[in-house]
């Protein structure tokens, strides 16, 4: 996951919000890694996005890494019910973007899908 490309697309565009969607691919990894920065040839740590494409040439991605969750989160109905790992997964992403997660989908069926915030209301 790419924090720092969604923190500014979500800049350039107005989102006011996200939807996760996959999370259920998710489940069973020992860890999930979250890009929250990038490394450049000269060591240098960028944590905001280039504005041009030359400049992505030679970039690192620099990691954060989660514990991840071994609990099936595949057709779960309300964030409660996500395993807590996945809870703070969803969190640190928010954190991250600097903006709300209002839906998450999990499972290849629309019904599977849990709306924190509906996105037209």
């Amino acid at each position: 996951f790419d924090a720092v490309i969604l923190r500014r697309a979500i800049e350039i565009n107005s989102v006011s919000g996200i939807c996760l969607t996959k999370l259920d691919v998710l489940d069973g990894l020992e860890t999930i890694r979250i890009c929250v920065a990038y490394k450049d040839r000269n060591g240098e740590v960028l944590v905001d996005a280039p504005t041009d494409a030359d400049s992505y040439q030679g970039l690192q991605p620099v990691y954060e890494e989660l514990p991840g969750w071994t609990e099936s989160t595949v057709g779960v109905k309300s964030l409660e019910a996500l395993p807590a790992n996945a809870r703070a997964y969803i969190k640190r992403i928010e954190e991250l973007v600097e903006a709300p997660v209002d839906i998450i989908s999990t499972g290849p069926d629309r019904n599977e899908t849990i709306v924190l915030r509906h996105p037209y209301a």
